[in-house]
């Protein structure tokens, strides 16, 4: 049970600096990258899809992203997609290519960007504390229960604390490295 309780925390842990990764591909730094766009979705036949799933998505150099849609039809609704999308960006079409240019950004806008980063960190931290106590209260649970000894009970919250630990440690990394590309110019 005290096994089970702790490979569940661990998962979890695992899937909230999962989530914090993703959140942090979708923050801009100055340079280009596909997974910018990988949360702007596009209709395409009655449904909304991802743009990289109806074009292809690639950087053409460090302020560039080329989209080639598969279709000519769905030029001018990837337009309007990354528009819409309110990414501070503006599409350019020539023919059936599309190009996003990004704008360079301001120091302050770099700041700013820093904070919302720092915000996304705390989440991911927050997130993690609330799995250490979720597990621990399920150990409580089980003393009361007297399915386990308390003994075991203490030495399995010393592991989440580990786990809590090792995990927090993560977050900090990925925050750090994070606000190392997003202050380069």
């Amino acid at each position: 049970m005290i096994e089970d309780i702790i490979a569940d925390a661990s998962e979890r842990m695992k899937k909230s600096i999962a989530v914090l990764r993703d959140a942090f591909t979708k923050v801009r730094t100055g340079r280009a990258h596909a997974s910018l766009l990988d949360h702007v979705t596009v209709e395409y036949y009655g449904g909304d899809v991802p743009i990289n799933q109806v074009a292809n998505v690639m950087v053409e150099d460090a302020r560039t992203i080329t989209i080639t849609p598969w279709e000519k039809a769905m030029v001018q609704p990837l337009e309007k997609a990354i528009m819409k999308a309110d990414l501070g960006l503006n599409p350019s079409t020539a023919g059936t290519v599309i190009r996003v240019i990004l704008p360079p950004l301001t120091e302050e806008r770099r700041r700013d960007l820093v904070k919302v980063v720092r915000s996304e960190a705390e989440d991911a931290r927050v997130a993690v504390r609330n799995i250490r106590r979720d597990a621990n209260q399920d150990f409580k649970e089980l003393v009361g229960e007297k399915d386990v000894s308390e003994d075991d009970a203490r030495r399995a919250e010393q592991r989440i604390q580990t786990l809590t630990d090792e995990s927090i440690k993560k977050i900090d990394d990925l925050l750090e490295a994070k606000e190392q590309d997003m202050m380069t110019i």
